[in-house]
C-alpha cells in the first residue's frame, strides 16, 4: 500500500464529512500536523489508528485498500456507506501481513488475529498491550524492548527467534511452544505458562515472579539466572543445563527432574516438595538442604 494513496483517501473521506484536519485530529487525540502528513503521503497511520479512522469517517477498512478507487474529482468511489456493493466477497477483518517488516516505536495495542503474519520481522520498542495473539507463529524474529502486557499468546509457536528485554506481565502462554529460541531479560511476572513447552531454548535472566507453572516442560534448555518461586505443579525438567538458578519459597508438586546438567549447583531455598518430587530431586543429585518434605 502506498502512503500517498491512503493519504488521498483519508483527505477525500474527511472532506465528504465537512471535517477540518483539526477536527479530525481532535477526535483521534493527535495533532493536525499529523493528519496533514498522512494526507500528503509523508507518513501513514498505524493499524490501530487506521481502524479508528475508519470508524470516524464512516468507511470500512477495505476502503483504504488498493481495490477501492478514488476519483480525480475528489469524491470517494464507492461512497463511504456503500463499500459492500463495490467490493465483492469482502471479509469483516483486514488481512494485515506484518511479516518481513522492520517495526520500531509502533503502537499495535489491541491488535488481534495475526496468526502467521509476523514472521521474519525485526521489532523494537513496539506496543502490543492487550492484544489477542492466540495461535501466533513467530519464526526468525528479533523482538526487543516491546511491551506485550496483558496479551493473549495461547497456543503461540515461537521458533528460532531472539526475544529479549520485553515486558510480558500478565500474559497468557497456555500451551505455547518455544523452540530453539533465545529468551533473555524479559519480565514474565504473573504470566500463565500452563501447558507451555520450552525445547532447545536459552532461558536466561528472566523474571517469572508469581507466574503459573502447571504442566510446564523444559527440555534440552539452558536455564540461567532464573528464580523459580511460588507453586510448580506437574512440571518437567529434562536434559536441561542450569547456571545460577534458584528455587526459592517454592512448593513443587509432582514435578519430574531427569538427566539435568550441573543440577548439584541449583539452590533450593525454603522449598516444600511432595514425596515423588523429592525422589526425582534426590536421584538427580540435587542439594536438598533447603528442601522440606510435605507430609
Amino acid at each position: 500500500m502506498e502512503t500517498k494513496i491512503i493519504g488521498g483517501k483519508i483527505a477525500t473521506a474527511r472532506k465528504n464529512l465537512n471535517l477540518s484536519q483539526a477536527q479530525l485530529a481532535e477526535q483521534l487525540f493527535i495533532s493536525p500536523q499529523a493528519v496533514g502528513k498522512w494526507e500528503r503521503g509523508e507518513s501513514m497511520p498505524d493499524i490501530t489508528t487506521l481502524n479508528r479512522l475508519a470508524n470516524i469517517l464512516g468507511v470500512d477498512l477495505n476502503y483504504f485498500s488498493s481495490s477501492s478507487q478514488t476519483s480525480e474529482e475528489g469524491n470517494t468511489k464507492p461512497e463511504p456507506h456503500d463499500i459492500q456493493k463495490a467490493i465483492p466477497n469482502r471479509t469483516n477483518e483486514w488481512n494485515w501481513d506484518m511479516s518481513r517488516g522492520n517495526w520500531k516505536d509502533a503502537d499495535f495495542s489491541g491488535l488481534k488475529n495475526l496468526k502467521e503474519k509476523l514472521s521474519s520481522s525485526n521489532m523494537s520498542k513496539c506496543q502490543f498491550r492487550d492484544s489477542d495473539l492466540s495461535g501466533l507463529i513467530l519464526s526468525k524474529n528479533n523482538i526487543e524492548l516491546c511491551d506485550f502486557t496483558y496479551s493473549e499468546l495461547r497456543e503461540s509457536k515461537i521458533q528460532s527467534s531472539n526475544i529479549s528485554n520485553n515486558q510480558f506481565n500478565h500474559c497468557s502462554f497456555i500451551d505455547a511452544e518455544f523452540f530453539k529460541t533465545n529468551v533473555g531479560k524479559c519480565d514474565f511476572s504473573e504470566a500463565n505458562f500452563s501447558g507451555a513447552a520450552f525445547m532447545e531454548t536459552n532461558f536466561e535472566d528472566n523474571v517469572i515472579k508469581d507466574a503459573v507453572l502447571v504442566f510446564t516442560s523444559f527440555k534440552r534448555t539452558n536455564i540461567s539466572k532464573v528464580v523459580f518461586s511460588g507453586a510448580l505443579e506437574n512440571c518437567h525438567f529434562e536434559h536441561c543445563s542450569f547456571h545460577q538458578t534458584k528455587f526459592e519459597n517454592a512448593t513443587i508438586l509432582n514435578t519430574f527432574f531427569k538427566y539435568n546438567d550441573r543440577f548439584k549447583k541449583v539452590q533450593f531455598i525454603n522449598c516444600k516438595v511432595d514425596k515423588l518430587t523429592y525422589a526425582f530431586l534426590k536421584n538427580n543429585q540435587a542439594n536438598l538442604q533447603g528442601v522440606t518434605l510435605l507430609e
